[in-house]
């Protein structure tokens, strides 16, 4: 199901073959929490920008439309128009995100709803039939992720906590995969890796959680508060515990330097938000840096938003004419922006597999750092 082909340091270039298609990684996750990508971007869209993957949000869709609707509906896949892999993060993020909406308990989480307060519970059990309902390719374990900084004794008792609810998981997916309504029989299960920033409650509960041999394996609850290097260092001392033969993704991470921090550390998985949410503040990612076309330097700019990108705002538009875009608030702005950005992180995977794929990966990670930092074509 995981094959590495070729390997760098701890750099790993692989092909993930799922029941929904192959996968070629590092790869980057485009983020449709609602199945859709905030900005107007359509199936067709992300096709055409070279998306092999996308995320949606397990307990956002349980909430609206509901994962009955999606289920009546032939899963995700029919429902989105999508017919490449999807993976559903399990809600165990809005254990952290809702903490003032929440309480937690050893049977699960007691939620109140964001959208209209209705009481809702979420348990290991719960999270697994959302899951099924929506039929995605790869389904979250339900964990809790602890703030970053939280005490010490707190997060050894939650990720404890987290190792009993995985097994719960495990063995409701499998009863699940057994019933006839059961849209995907093959659905896979991720386990999370949890322990904020401290090295022994990660690296124990990488050994504990490899046991239960998944499909694969995340690095939860990082890019919450910690530094990035109190991150980096999290990261490098525990995916040596995970095993080498299963992908690993790092969840919610984050900026394109992070990405190439994270590769050279053995990550093969990414998804973060920034790209479509930052783009719809006119915040753009290039090889150059990151710009805001709010800026009024732009305003009779008459360049694309990266010379030589061949996004579709930049093969036609220039930024004078999408910054007016963005002030007028026409929605068009928005989407050429998000587009922009999700070009950008997806080709910027495809180069990073190219340089691993030509073993100048270490070469190609000193230039971009250097040339985002330097800023000189923006």
């Amino acid at each position: 199901m995981f094959k590495v082909i070729k390997q760098e340091g701890n750099a790993r270039r692989g092909v993930c073959t799922t029941p929904h298609g192959v996968v070629q990684t590092p790869v980057f996750m485009n983020v449709g929490t609602i199945a859709a990508i905030k900005g107007a971007v359509g199936t067709e869209d992300l096709e055409a920008i070279g998306t092999q993957i996308q995320l949606s949000n397990t307990y956002h869709l349980h909430v609206r439309p509901g994962d009955e609707v999606v289920h009546k509906m032939g899963g995700l896949h029919k429902f989105m128009v999508w017919d490449k892999p999807i993976l559903t993060d399990s809600g165990g993020f809005q254990v952290f995100s809702l903490a003032g909406l929440r309480k937690i308990k050893e049977e699960g989480v007691y939620f109140n709803s964001h959208i209209d307060g209705r009481k809702i519970f979420m348990g290991p059990e719960e999270s697994m039939q959302i899951q099924s309902h929506l039929a995605s390719t790869i389904a979250m374990a339900f964990d809790e992720c602890p703030p970053s900084k939280a005490d010490y004794n707190y997060v050894k008792n939650s990720v404890e906590r987290t190792t009993r609810w995985l097994e719960r998981c495990k063995k409701e997916m499998a009863r699940l995969n057994t019933l006839d309504d059961t849209i995907n029989k093959q659905q896979w299960l991720f386990g999370i890796n949890q322990g904020a920033i401290y090295k022994d409650i990660r690296v124990e509960h990488a050994k504990r959680i490899a046991e239960f041999d998944l499909q694969g394996y995340a690095l939860g609850g990082l890019a919450v508060g910690e530094s990035h290097e109190e991150m980096y260092y999290v990261i490098e001392e525990t995916a040596p515990f995970l095993p080498q033969e299963k992908p690993r993704y790092l969840m919610g991470v984050g900026t394109p330097a992070n990405i190439l921090e994270a590769v050279e550390r053995g990550i093969d998985f990414f998804d973060c938000v920034y790209p479509s949410r930052n783009g719809r503040h006119g915040h753009l990612y290039t090889k150059y840096g990151k710009i805001n076309l709010f800026n009024a330097k732009y305003e009779l700019d008459e360049r694309p938003i990266e010379e030589g990108c061949q996004c579709p705002a930049c093969k036609r538009y220039s930024r004078s004419y999408i910054r007016h875009l963005l002030k007028a608030k026409e929605m068009l702005g928005m989407r050429l922006c998000v587009l922009h950005n999700l070009y950008f992180y997806n080709h910027m995977m495809e180069d990073i597999r190219m340089a691993l794929d030509e073993g100048r990966f270490a070469e190609y990670k000193k230039q971009m750092l250097e040339s985002m930092a330097a800023g000189e074509r923006l």
